[in-house]
């Protein structure tokens, strides 16, 4: 697992925490945010934290151990850390904490969606392909990032949305990854795209949604809708519900044939 707190996949109402009286929670949103401004190459000096975010040295300080103590981040000595994983914990900490949503999301990369979904795909035994383009009926398509683990093809949507999307918006994206996918399912009696699925027999082809937090549309559609923290715990009960959402199925027998 790559989260085994299972308080991180639900930080944004229990994962906040009391410091003493003079560091609010505002104070501790916004070191967090500069952060994740100066830690999009993977490290920053914390004296360019310092310089960025305002604050006294031992104020900065005690924050960013903290942090560190909660794996958010890494100290090494006059630079501070991040990967993909902590710089998701740490964009989700900001909003529990009262953050602002567009703000933070804009600090994160799609890619750094990507690569977080292969990682936990790969931890469940899934054999992954990020951007994989394709053709079908004369027309190319992509997806994001497809796992395959026999006999599920997981395809896999990264969105970085903010808490305010309107129904309308989430009807056109869940519409246009289920017909990427159903592309993709299509595709495969006559591709050969470096997918594990191809010497199957058979597969069920599933569109997914991922976003930075969790909102209101946990399933469009039948189609769901996944928290990127909450990745780990979806895939984990996965194999025991998805004949509960949308899929296609494939009979691929003559692949392998």
């Amino acid at each position: 697992m790559l989260f085994e707190d299972q308080c991180t996949f639900y930080a944004f109402s229990t994962c906040s925490i009391h410091f003493d009286e003079g560091i609010g929670l505002t104070v501790e949103s916004d070191l967090i945010i500069s952060v994740l401004r100066l830690t999009r190459g993977g490290s920053c000096l914390a004296e360019d934290i310092k310089t960025e975010s305002r604050l006294p040295t031992d104020v900065m300080m005690k924050l960013l151990k903290t942090f560190q103590n909660e794996n958010l981040l890494k100290l090494n000595r006059t630079r501070v850390e991040t990967d993909t994983e902590t710089r998701l914990k740490l964009a989700v900490k900001a909003l529990s904490l009262g953050a602002d949503v567009e703000t933070v999301a804009g600090f994160l990369r799609w890619q750094e969606f990507e690569s977080f979904a292969a990682a936990a795909l790969e931890s469940y035994g899934y054999s992954v392909k990020k951007n994989l383009h394709f053709k079908n009926s004369t027309r190319r398509w992509e997806l994001d990032v497809v796992g395959c683990k026999k006999p599920l093809v997981v395809c896999v949507d990264c969105k970085n949305w903010h808490r305010s999307m309107k129904p309308s918006a989430m009807i056109r994206v869940v519409e246009a990854q289920v017909e990427r996918t159903k592309a993709l399912s299509d595709a495969m009696p006559s591709m050969s795209s470096g997918l594990e699925c191809y010497g199957w027999n058979r597969a069920k082809f599933l569109p997914v949604i991922i976003v930075l937090i969790e909102n209101r549309f946990r399933f469009w559609d039948g189609v769901p809708v996944v928290a990127v923290l909450q990745l780990n715990d979806f895939l984990a009960q996965l194999p025991f519900e998805f004949e509960s959402m949308k899929y296609f199925k494939r009979n691929l027998v003559h692949l392998s044939d």
